[in-house]
């Protein structure tokens, strides 16, 4: 085929048809993923809000896929990205390029099969087992209500994609109408294989340039070792910094009681009566095993756990024995009864495998070499209290390392990847080795030893930078006056700190809380002292709560956690946001203080590279809410003294954008009213 114009060309081609501005990091951006696909080395580019990334990656992966034939995979954390790539980008992208690149591009979203409506099980008469807390009235009925939407939702779909309902389902409700892959019963043998929804999705991406996905899909297709993605070389990696969380997520295994019980009525009607009621006795076992246990991380199997996870085990191990197939094919007529064994092998194998996974974690006698992190939890839904007993991996680093970065061209890209101002904190925990060769403990993050062969795996790092000046346009508030923030909640001096500075900006606030109670807490007193509106988390959906505040410059809107990635409003609806602390992680999180005390066991400093990390990255992305467009003015609030004075306080600015920085509460009080002035 005749060679294709060069990237820049084409993205000057693409930003003129989509009546964009050329911006110079967007360019140096674009250029450096040319030539990492070029010579197949991995690339991490930290791109600022509004350097226009998306298209800085797509068009050299649109070039390669066309020039060479080959799959490019895109993988996202969020709905919202996968969203505006499949739905707004990717086809003005498409039909701009067509002329230049000799065609049009094609692209497709894919995602995990749990995610797209099965006609088989929607058409079946064999229900999904509820949960034991399901048992009552107001929660069966409004299941019901639900379940009645999806079946007739089910005419109207061309692509059974479960984010395309609107109001979405809750979790339970999706159930009845989802499988996973262990649950399916394969194109061939499925009475709706020819129009199965997650099937056709499939092949779609098998013929696309571009596929989108999702973080959980790329780490199951790594992990799994069943292909999953269609064949590609080259994988763009959007939104990075979540990317060891998610891949951790889909590693992370669960052994409850209620499960036990659930694949033991799963089995009911298909296995002898004896062996179901082998596993309802080992679900009532190791019930009383995790009663009588504290919530906590296991060093070492307690007493009595080992005989009760055997029993688990091999109760499991009977019943899938009693479960295989016999004879191989499944005729038409009995379709509902190979359904019903697939489910519930699925969840057989699910117990098996958990029970194994928790007996075998304590093997290895040195707890940083260990490959599981293994911990009790108690947690409440709906007031009934559920004992569980969670399993994650104390690095993905070596798996991500192997099956992401060992068998294609990756390029990793977020507005946040600089941790105390290097790509080294993230790139540890992605299995690369360190750049700096005095990095403080080259390490040992997440737990993981960092690589030290450099010469194997070849990676290179960028800063594109931000149109943004952060200097001129955002202030960097630490009130080093207030008091360090203590357990017992906001403190009173706090709450006057919040007060003052709201009613100087007139409302216009989002508040980011460490906890949900502090944010209630806030909430309520706020409410009574303030003459403009405060929203919280919870009032309603959050989708809902940044609509409202987005739209009424008054309000101000309080949260935790998501909405410290999640909100994006430019304008004058947002000119200070608020964070109440350093977001550490909580002391008891199993699974960070495990991977904290790994990196000491070989003499690395724990706290900052997993604690420290952690908040820092966290603070870069809640201090990135307030500028979403150049013409965005306002103030950063960090309460959290420690910012000023803890010797780890530099550290965890560098990883800040560069605003002007200030302690002078009423420095700060007179910008805000000005601002105010302005907006009015």
């Amino acid at each position: 085929m005749p060679e294709l114009p060069a990237v820049p060309d084409l993205l000057a081609t693409a930003v003129q048809a989509l009546g964009g501005k050329e911006r110079v990091g967007q360019v140096t951006m674009a250029t450096a993923v040319d030539h990492a696909i070029d010579t197949k080395e991995h690339l991490a580019v930290q791109a600022g809000t509004g350097t226009g990334k998306s298209l800085a990656y797509l068009v050299p992966s649109l070039r390669h896929a066309v020039r060479t034939g080959r799959t490019v995979v895109v993988s996202t954390a969020t709905i919202a990205l996968q969203r505006q790539l499949v739905d707004r980008d990717l086809p003005r992208l498409s039909e701009a390029l067509s002329k230049p690149l000799g065609r049009a591009a094609k692209f497709a979203i894919l995602k995990g099969r749990n995610n797209y409506l099965c006609l088989n099980k929607i058409n079946s008469v064999i229900p999904e087992e509820p949960e034991a807390e399901l048992f009552d009235a107001f929660a069966i009925s409004r299941l019901g209500r639900e379940v009645q939407r999806l079946n007739e939702w089910v005419s109207d779909t061309e692509t059974g994609d479960r984010d395309e309902i609107v109001p979405g389902v809750t979790d339970r409700a999706w159930k009845q109408v989802s499988v996973s892959s262990r649950e399916c019963l394969g194109k061939s043998r499925c009475p709706f294989g020819q129009d199965c929804f997650a099937e056709k999705a499939r092949a779609e991406s098998a013929q696309a340039d571009v596929v989108v996905t999702n973080h959980a899909l790329l780490a199951i297709d790594a992990i799994s070792g069943i292909q999953v993605l269609p064949e590609h070389d080259v994988v763009v990696i959007d939104e990075a910094h979540e990317l060891v969380d998610r891949v951790t997520g889909v590693a992370t295994a669960d052994l409850a009681s209620s499960a036990i019980s659930a694949a033991a009525r799963r089995c009911a009607k298909l296995i002898d009566e004896k062996e179901v009621d082998r596993l309802e006795g080992a679900a009532e076992a190791w019930h009383d095993v995790l009663e009588e246990l504290p919530a906590a991380r296991w060093e070492r199997l307690p007493d009595g756990v080992a005989p009760v996870l055997a029993l688990v085990r091999d109760a499991a191990w009977n019943a899938r024995t009693a479960l295989a197939p016999q004879g191989g094919t499944t005729q038409q007529g009995d379709v509902e009864t190979a359904a019903a064994r697939t489910q519930a092998l699925a969840a057989i194998d699910e117990i098996h495998d958990s029970a194994v996974r928790a007996l075998t974690a304590f093997d290895e006698p040195d707890p940083a070499k260990r490959h599981d992190v293994i911990w009790l939890s108690a947690e409440e839904m709906r007031g009934v209290a559920r004992r569980s007993l969670r399993m994650a991996p104390l690095s993905v680093g070596g798996l991500l390392r192997s099956r992401l970065f060992g068998t294609a061209t990756v390029v990793l890209t977020s507005a946040t990847l600089q941790i105390g101002g290097s790509f080294d904190g993230l790139a540890i925990t992605w299995g690369l080795p360190a750049q700096s060769s005095n990095q403080a403990d080259p390490g040992m993050a997440n737990g993981a030893q960092a690589p030290s062969d450099a010469d194997k795996v070849r990676w290179s790092s960028l800063d594109v930078g931000s149109p943004f000046d952060h200097a001129k346009s955002g202030i960097l508030y630490v009130a080093k006056h207030l008091p360090a923030p203590g357990r017992d909640g906001l403190a009173p001096a706090y709450l006057d700190e919040i007060e003052k500075l709201i009613t100087a900006a007139g409302g216009r606030t989002l508040g980011l809380f460490s906890s949900m109670r502090a944010a209630k807490a806030a909430t309520e007193a706020l409410r009574e002292r303030l003459d403009t509106p405060v929203l919280c988390q919870g009032d309603d959906s959050t989708g809902a709560l940044v609509r409202k505040f987005a739209d009424d410059p008054e309000t101000s809107l309080f949260g935790t956690l998501s909405l410290w990635q999640g909100v994006d409003v430019p304008g004058p609806s947002l000119s200070l946001v608020i964070l109440d602390r350093i977001p550490f992680p909580r002391p008891d999180d199993p699974l960070l203080t495990a991977r904290q005390r790994a990196v000491e066991s070989r003499g690395g400093n724990g706290f900052m590279a997993i604690a420290a990390n952690h908040a820092a990255l966290l603070l870069a992305q809640g201090t990135g809410r307030l500028l979403r467009s150049v013409d965005d003015r306002g103030v950063v609030a960090i309460l959290d003294s420690r910012l000023a004075t803890a010797r780890y306080g530099g550290y965890l600015r560098a990883s800040l954008p560069p605003y002007w920085e200030t302690s002078d509460p009423e420095v700060v009080v007179k910008a805000l009213k000005r601002l105010t002035e302005n907006a009015v």
